[in-house]
């Protein structure tokens, strides 16, 4: 029966953000948009009216000048709101929550929280500290942080002198931060004496003290007190700590330095697996808008609710995260193993805290149930409104686990967009039903269309995800690419003046998205395309089975189907579980997607924001080098893939 796994009351729907933001459009322009749907259709037919009346909706502070959209017919080129002048801080604290702004929890080992005020008198002594090494609009201060308070404050200081702010997370490797950090020339960078994974303390001075020797630009190091009280900072060059770096400036208000809607907010950086990475730079007005509106319409946050989000300062999700505080939420961070120390602690978080909306991986989703622990029984769960969920497709499965598992009765969105734009292309929708399997609705001004080879629109079956018309939180450029040739190259090449994302999708006759991942690992025996995760959602759904990758190799003139998995511990692959997971891909998907060799491996590459590397295991099957392994968190899992025997014969 095709019903779908839950749909929200009607009382859920009349007093949703999006009802109100509807409402008001039709007021304000004499509109008689109806639905979702409609609306959506006007966001795209009105994309300059749309984002200019969300900007006076949200109540967002600042100017956008008079004219809504220059070149408005060119990707890339469109430059919205030319004559704006904001501050993505400013808007930040003037809508933080003056009781508690921020919640933390590192682990089970640190805990504390801060109040509006205490951010606020943080923000403006840091931005002092910055202003007195010299920071000024268009320089950059970089981070190696956990996600921490702390880290925020920075960031807002940051932000508040026009300067530009770029993170990653404390686990990364030397020439993994060099390869971000060298390239973009910080002034200052922030780090933590050490922090814990797993019940662990990982010390990370000397790692720092490493990595300012290819940073010369560096004036000042600012070293977060986070597992020891006065760690030793005399081997870290111009290294100061937190309180001794603000000690000289008094908490005032912050001052904010207004800039354009396209200067550089943000330099985020892609996974680096075929090369260095490229640094992406986001701009202040369309990372404030497209965050907004995702925040507001799509997760439907209120002010006072209580929004979390597991990630590390090296995902765009923490930066989607902070930007909470302008919707008036309190921001609920945490830093640490996801699974520590029983591998309940999130969902003890979720119920000590009161989170609203809860955000977590697909990955965490099916370790989740594979692990056996069922949050339905063990936790409360009573405030959580919303459970978010990205960094790759979310299985029909895992659908019915988070309904049957952790709660009946909540908002799941699969979300999908990325670190190229900041945001999401396809998301939630907190006033329709969720279907099996299904990513709700295209993004409120995001033409999101799947595109054939030929370059036509289709529904029903697969193809490109691309996006057809400009939205603001469209990248300003990649950093040291004037003339912007690597910018085109990465999305615009394929199909004139469109997006093209990389992410091979399908519409349902419901209006939802299924993601089939990445389309550059699509796999194409025979010619026929087959999106990886039609062949994981079948194999990860066998017990024996924790975590598999797929990948096509190069054979006999064409591409043969190889499928690696890792299996439960003292497990072993037999002929008998070959020939079952062969007939489970065979009767669910089709004989093409079938393995042609199925190969036991004890871990799987994958990025540090925790996403499965296709294309680095792809290169160590063909023997070709791996250019970038610092972009990842467990290289040494290449080695199993290379010169295997059992993928040399027929």
């Amino acid at each position: 029966m095709d019903t779908p796994l839950w749909r929200p009351s009607e009382e859920r729907v009349a007093q949703a953000n999006l009802t109100a933001f509807r409402e008001a459009a039709n007021a304000r322009f004499g509109l008689r948009l109806d639905d979702y749907e409609a609306l959506y259709n006007w966001t795209i037919a009105e994309k300059e009216r749309f984002w200019r009346f969300l900007w006076e909706w949200a109540g967002l502070t600042g100017d956008l000048g008079g004219v809504d959209l220059l070149d408005g017919d060119k990707m890339p080129g469109a430059r919205w709101f030319p004559e704006a002048s904001l501050s993505y801080a400013e808007n930040m604290l003037a809508n933080a929550p003056d009781d508690t702004a921020l919640v933390f929890w590192g682990e089970d080992k640190v805990k504390y929280r801060w109040s509006g005020a205490e951010l606020r008198a943080t923000v403006s002594r840091l931005q002092q500290a910055l202003k007195a090494k010299g920071v000024t609009k268009g320089d950059r201060v970089a981070a190696i942080m956990p996600n921490m308070p702390e880290t925020l404050a920075a960031m807002i200081a940051t932000a508040s002198l026009g300067a530009v702010w770029s993170s990653c997370s404390p686990d990364f490797g030397v020439q993994g931060i060099v390869d971000r950090f060298g390239q973009i020339e910080p002034k200052v960078v922030f780090a933590p004496d050490a922090y814990w994974y797993n019940g662990k303390s990982h010390d990370v001075r000397a790692k720092v003290a490493e990595v300012l020797k290819d940073l010369p630009t560096v004036v000042a190091t600012v070293i977060v007190p986070y597992v020891a009280e006065a760690p030793d900072l005399s081997a870290i060059p111009n290294a100061v700590g937190f309180r001794e770096f603000m000690a000289p400036h008094p908490a005032a208000e912050p001052v904010f330095e207004r800039v354009a809607f396209d200067h550089p907010l943000f330099i985020l950086y892609s996974s680096g697996t075929t090369g260095k990475p490229k640094c992406i730079v986001h701009g202040t007005g369309g990372t404030l808008l497209q965050h907004v509106k995702e925040h507001r319409l799509h997760c439907d946050l209120k002010p006072g609710d209580r929004l979390f989000y597991f990630t590390t300062c090296g995902w765009m999700m923490w930066n989607w995260l902070i930007s909470g505080l302008t919707s008036g939420t309190t921001l609920v961070l945490y830093d640490g193993s996801p699974f520590a120390p029983n591998g309940n602690i999130l969902f003890d978080y979720a119920d000590a805290e009161a989170i609203n909306v809860f955000g977590t991986s697909a990955k965490f989703i099916q370790s989740l149930e594979k692990s056996g622990l069922r949050p339905i029984e063990t936790h409360s769960l009573a405030s959580l409104r919303a459970i978010a969920s990205t960094g790759s497709p979310l299985m029909p499965e895992n659908f019915d686990f988070v309904y049957e598992g952790i709660k009946k009765d909540v908002h799941l969105a699969s979300i999908s967009g990325g670190t190229d734009i900041m945001s999401c292309f396809v998301l939630g929708n907190p006033i329709a039903p969720v279907w099996k399997g299904e990513i709700q609705t295209r993004g409120l001004g995001m033409a999101v269309e799947a595109f054939d080879d030929n370059g036509h629109a289709v529904r029903g079956e697969k193809g490109e995800l691309v996006c057809t018309r400009p939205f603001p939180s469209m990248p300003i450029g990649f950093w040291a690419d004037p003339d912007g040739a690597k910018y085109r190259a990465a999305y615009f090449d394929r199909f004139s003046n469109v997006w093209v994302h990389g992410d091979f999708i399908e519409q349902t006759q419901h209006g939802g998205w299924v993601i089939y991942g990445r389309s550059d690992a699509v796999l194409n025996p025979g010619g026929v395309r087959i999106g990886t995760a039609e062949i994981y959602r079948q194999v990860e759904q066998l017990p024996e089975i924790m975590e598999a990758v797929c990948i096509g190799q190069e054979w006999d003139g064409d591409v043969r189907v190889i499928l690696f998995v890792v299996l439960r511990e003292g497990m072993t692959l037999d002929s008998g579980l070959e020939a079952t997971i062969r007939k489970r891909i065979k009767d669910n998907c089709s004989p093409r997607h079938v393995p042609a060799k199925i190969v036991q491996v004890s871990d799987i590459p994958r990025t540090r924001s925790g996403k499965i590397t296709e294309l680095a295991v792809r290169d160590a099957v063909h023997g070709r080098p791996i250019k970038n392994t610092e972009a990842l968190a467990n290289p040494q899992a290449l080695d199993e893939f290379r010169e295997r025997a059992e993928l040399g014969g027929a």
